[in-house]
């Protein structure tokens, strides 16, 4: 009796630990109702981006209205702001889809969640999201553009390689610039520390110049 409590046991603790993780489908966060959600992605200029979405909680987005039967969607929108404050895009998911954007500028691009309604009722309703970036060739179709422009599997490799070649080139292009700015900043910190080493110095000689006088 006492080795089949301990075999209960163990196995409600290994189905308490593993079995969540193995039916968790996928990596949420959470939209809470009128408020703003963004982060931060650093983006090279001309680099393409593609978001992959989907919200489990779609269904509870549409509420029944208690007076008039109607029913009302809380939509949930995504947004991206570029470094100038350009938006780039402003898009209604749905239950699950896709949305794209190539960046104009190199730097952060601020990319946020804000549903359109602030709460239901007086209550804020909290929402999980999943969202998912890819970035140059990675967010391209291939199969899609090879059915479009009737590609052939060497044509569709052949454009694989070109556009990863330009990829390389816009990361090395914008590295490039964020090494110069790194510099440009450090030289001038370095310059205000020299400049204050050189006033310190000068004031503890004066000071000690001074103290000699005052002495004699």
């Amino acid at each position: 009796s006492h080795m089949s409590s301990s075999h209960h046991l163990l196995l409600l603790c290994f189905l308490a630990i593993f079995v969540p993780a193995l039916c968790i489908p996928g990596v949420y966060f959470n939209v809470l109702e009128g408020q703003r959600k963004c982060f931060i992605e650093d983006v090279g200029e001309n680099m393409l981006v593609m978001g992959s979405y989907s919200n489990p909680d779609y269904n509870r987005l549409s509420q029944q209205m208690p007076y008039n039967n109607e029913r009302f969607v809380t939509a949930i929108t995504v947004s991206v702001m570029d470094p100038a404050g350009q938006i780039l895009l402003s898009h209604e998911t749905s239950e699950s889809g896709r949305f794209a954007f190539t960046a104009h500028i190199s730097g952060e691009h601020q990319i946020c969640l804000q549903t359109n309604t602030s709460s239901w009722y007086g209550q804020q309703r909290t929402f999980r999201f999943s969202l998912k970036l890819e970035y140059g060739e990675s967010a391209v179709d291939y199969s899609e553009l090879a059915k479009q422009e009737h590609l052939s599997a060497i044509e569709v490799e052949v454009r694989k390689l070109n556009d990863k070649i330009k990829n390389i080139r816009i990361e090395q292009e914008y590295m490039k610039k964020r090494e110069e700015v790194f510099r440009d900043t450090s030289e001038s910190t370095n310059g205000r520390v020299l400049l204050w080493a050189v006033l310190e110095s000068v004031f503890i000689l004066v000071f000690g110049f001074y103290h000699l006088q005052s002495l004699k």
